[in-house]
């Protein structure tokens, strides 16, 4: 079977996933392979050190241009434009904190999502699915299992960053963020990261405020192409994604794993994040 055929019938996809990702370089479906065993171990270590690992070029370049290409005519006409302003914590208020505290300084981001519902069937919804992924993410992160968020909307977002729109800087919620990028801009558009600015017992406020003033010199910048899975402990690691700018928007898919089955948005959520409640 060859690989446009592969990309057109799930089912033929979901059993010849070697068409979609390099799973010579990374035999994630081999999970108990010498080479998993120490691609394993690579990302655990990462993880470690960095906060974070990389499977770059996991899926084949073809493949994720054409998840792009095909991703974009949706981005530009049914897209949910998301523009809001808000702190680094997305709370109204943060107890102990005045609110002129400059850790609660207000930053805009603003970009376009498709939701779960409108890349049913695609690509990244496959491989979203594919279960040797969610052992081997669950293998990584050292936890006895992971789940499909089952949020009609929330479970998989393709968002689209055009010219002059950005994530600012934010903590995340969840313990770890998955994400694939599908294409990248012409200039910007790039991750950056401060590791480990706050702990779980002690929010260090003022390193915030540096920060938000441009007083901090340990930012990253984490360079990554197209068909890459990035998995990134956020939770304490302010980061955000710089503006593109060009003609080529920043397209990513941002895939949502738990580890206890049942999570879904509340409906304010998803108004927040998706301007609908399902």
């Amino acid at each position: 079977m060859n690989a446009d055929m592969a990309l057109k019938e799930p089912t033929a996809q979901m059993e010849n996933m070697s068409l979609i990702l390099d799973l010579e370089r990374y035999p994630i479906d081999r999970p108990d392979s010498p080479a998993a065993q120490a691609l394993l171990a690579r990302c655990r270590a990462d993880l470690k050190s960095e906060g974070l690992f990389n499977l770059d070029n996991l899926v084949r370049p073809h493949v994720i241009a054409r998840c792009a290409a095909e991703a974009q005519p949706r981005l530009n006409s049914e897209s949910y434009h998301h523009k809001r302003r808000h702190n680094v914590y997305f709370q109204r208020e943060v107890e102990g904190l005045a609110p002129d505290h400059p850790a609660l300084r207000l930053v805009d981001s603003d970009n376009h999502t498709l939701c779960a519902d409108q890349v049913a069937g695609s690509i990244v919804d496959w491989i979203y699915r594919w279960q040797p992924l969610v052992n081997f993410l669950a293998a990584a992160l050292e936890m006895p299992r992971l789940h499909l968020m089952e949020d009609p909307l929330a479970s998989i977002n393709v968002i689209s960053y055009r010219a002059g729109e950005a994530l600012n800087w934010h903590f995340d919620r969840s313990h770890f963020t998955t994400t694939l990028l599908m294409q990248s801009p012409e200039i910007g558009g790039e991750f950056q990261y401060c590791r480990d600015l706050r702990s779980d017992s002690n929010p260090n406020y003022e390193g915030v405020a540096r920060l938000l003033r441009g007083e901090n010199s340990d930012i990253r910048t984490l360079p990554v192409t197209p068909g890459t899975l990035n998995v990134f402990k956020g939770k304490n690691t302010l980061h955000r994604v710089s503006p593109p700018s060009g003609n080529r928007d920043r397209i990513i898919a941002v895939l949502s794993y738990y580890d206890r089955p049942g999570v879904v948005f509340s409906s304010e959520e998803r108004l927040g994040f998706y301007g609908r409640a399902n």
